[in-house]
């Protein structure tokens, strides 16, 4: 069988459950193409999508700007090691920092539980010199899968398996500065949180929470490191989500959305934290290659060109009024928690009825945590669109059963 055939969903779906590992919750569905926040599988169904990408999708599909920049580049220059210079990681190296508020240096890697590797270690190498290694994480906070990533995940259902996890890991409550002070000994090295809790729910800081923790770790010598690998690059309205809350980070995580869709993650440190990553601490084979890094480049010029970090606010305003109205009339939806395009719906109920309903109704959703249906919509989504699936999410709950 050539790739160039076109297969149904029902020959490709065959052929992933033989050929593939089974460590995904999949739907029944084999989409093939995308353009902006609209999808199409291969029988020529089209579905709305809320959630491009898992969030990789800040642009929506195939962004203009960042296809033509692929397609430069992947004519002209794919991949070369990091022992050599390139222009486009110089560049995007420049554009982060710039756009943070402390003139940060940047390491590239290729997702957001590999950005968080690299700021465990190099918090770790920031604390040896005073013998201090621990790390302390919040509970609902999700940074990846990777062994390091996955330890400091305060979630015991991700740990099921494959324990036991990497020692120097404190869990402390999320929004607690009480509980986290109490959690400091000689031996802490770091702080480590989502500013927004993304898979934990869309979970805000409570007020003063983000600006006391940074006071808690200045007062301790700590390293205050935030994972924005869901909340960053204009998601919320702001280039990184902290910067909602005027305090300035040690170490910033991104991925997902960074390059428009193309696989990339990364961390931004203050130049004195980050000079510790030396030669031979650290690396990634493909981390910042060219093609990524256009991608990037594209991501960052088009955002500001289209003005999509207000749009963000915009688009956050339009979604929380909906559904701020859905509930004052369903007592199913107990809390909406909105900041920009990171959207939580809490519901008194399983959420999987929900996403399984606006499937079949040509929208794609998804739910956290059993009872929150997350969405991260597209920058570029329109006021139509908007309009149109929230309706189609208020049908299927108010035709759900308590």
């Amino acid at each position: 069988m050539s790739t160039t055939d076109t297969l149904s969903s029902e020959q490709v779906i065959a052929l992933a459950k033989k050929y593939l590992t089974g460590n995904y919750t999949r739907y029944p569905v084999c989409l093939v193409r995308g353009e902006n926040s609209w999808v199409w599988d291969a029988e020529g169904n089209r579905y709305l999508d809320f959630f491009p990408g898992w969030g990789c999708g800040l642009l929506g599909h195939c962004p203009q700007r960042v296809v033509q920049a692929v397609q430069e580049q992947v004519a002209t220059l794919i991949h070369v090691p990091n022992t050599w210079y390139t222009e486009p990681q110089a560049l995007l190296g420049q554009a982060l920092s710039e756009r943070s508020d402390f003139g940060g240096v940047c390491f590239f890697c290729n997702s957001g539980t590999e950005a968080n590797e690299a700021a465990i270690k190099l918090a770790r190498l920031n604390g040896k010199p005073r013998n201090r290694y621990k790390i302390i994480t919040l509970t609902g906070g999700f940074h990846g899968r990777t062994m390091g990533a996955l330890s400091a995940t305060a979630q015991p259902k991700y740990h099921a398996g494959v324990e036991p996890m990497l020692p120097g890991f404190i869990y402390a409550p999320f929004g607690d500065l009480d509980a986290i002070a109490k959690a400091i000994d000689g031996e802490t090295c770091a702080v480590m949180l989502e500013p927004i809790q993304g898979e934990g729910g869309i979970n805000l800081p409570p007020s003063g929470f983000l600006e006391g923790l940074r006071q808690l770790c200045d007062a301790h010598g700590l390293l205050l490191i935030l994972d924005e690998v869901q909340s960053g690059m204009g998601r919320t309205g702001k280039w990184y989500a902290h910067q909602h809350w005027n305090i300035k980070p040690d170490i910033v995580t991104l991925a997902k959305a960074l390059a428009g869709g193309v696989a990339m993650g990364g961390l931004i440190a203050k130049p004195d934290v980050g000079d510790k990553l030396k030669p031979g601490t650290h690396a990634a084979t493909f981390g910042g290659n060219p093609l990524a890094a256009r991608a990037a480049l594209a991501t960052i010029e088009m955002i500001e060109q289209d003005g999509l970090l207000e749009r963000a606010g915009q688009i956050g305003e339009k979604f929380q009024s909906r559904f701020l109205a859905l509930k004052e009339k369903c007592p199913l939806v107990t809390d909406v928690r909105v900041k920009g395009t990171m959207i939580g719906v809490e519901l008194a109920v399983d959420g999987t009825a929900v996403v399984q309903g606006c499937l079949q109704k040509g929208l794609l959703i998804n739910c956290t945590h059993q009872t929150v249906l997350r969405l991260l919509p597209a920058l570029t989504i329109s006021d139509e669109q908007i309009d149109d699936g929230c309706e189609t999410i208020e049908s299927v709950i108010l035709n759900l059963k308590a």
